[in-house]
């Protein structure tokens, strides 16, 4: 049986080091590790060129590991349709956050279904994030507009990343605490909390930076 590590790294500030470092951090140990990069972290799992090797090196009771299950899609569908695909496949799937696991060889029907639930929950609950992530970023754009016709002066500049502000938004939507997230993040207690009181704030920050 193998383990590998997924990962999509969807943007210039994230890095696939970043993503690995944390998942041995967590205790991940792999035997490979399968990355897609940039415009095609937008596309089904099947139709991105490391996703489609993926499937090919995936067998019965290995054992994939990704950040957390919206790694395999960006909706309710994708993220639910690779899953199954890998549940058939009697894949394990397992999350870095919340070091959740997903047996795809589990026989027993009440168990399936609560895992099956627990699936499309997820699957959903980020689909959910993810539309609230671009309207944030709408409103700190606008914000940052707005201040930057009334003044030159861009404030502080923000001590996070644009994949950061996400792992914060994501991780505070699931209901984690601020250590967590300041652990899973590598940032200060106090930007969490910045970051928690004001959002649209933070994603002004970003955007006055840019």
């Amino acid at each position: 049986m193998s383990t590998i590590l997924y990962a999509r790294v969807s943007t210039a500030e994230q890095t696939l080091d970043h993503q690995q470092t944390q998942a041995e951090a967590a205790g991940f140990v792999f035997d490979a590790v399968v990355a897609d990069h940039g415009e095609s972290g937008r596309k089904p799992l099947r139709e991105r060129p490391e996703g489609r090797r993926l499937y090919d090196m995936l067998r019965q009771g290995d054992v994939l590991v990704v950040r957390w299950i919206n790694r395999l899609g960006r909706s309710y569908e994708d993220v639910t349709d690779a899953m199954r695909e890998l549940m058939r496949r009697g894949v394990i799937v397992r999350t870095i956050i919340s070091n959740m696991t997903f047996d795809g060889a589990t026989k027993d029907p009440m168990q399936r279904a609560i895992r099956d639930a627990l699936i499309a929950f997820m699957a959903a609950a980020g689909e959910a994030e993810l539309e609230a992530t671009r309207e944030a970023q709408k409103a700190g754009i606008a914000h940052a507009k707005a201040q930057t016709e009334q003044t030159a002066y861009r404030g502080r500049k923000p001590s996070y990343t644009r994949e950061q502000l996400m792992v914060i938004s994501g991780m505070l939507g699931q209901g984690a605490g601020v250590s967590a997230i300041a652990t899973a993040t590598g940032l200060t207690r106090q930007t969490i909390y910045r970051v928690q009181a004001d959002p649209v704030e933070a994603e002004a920050a970003l955007a006055r930076w840019a």
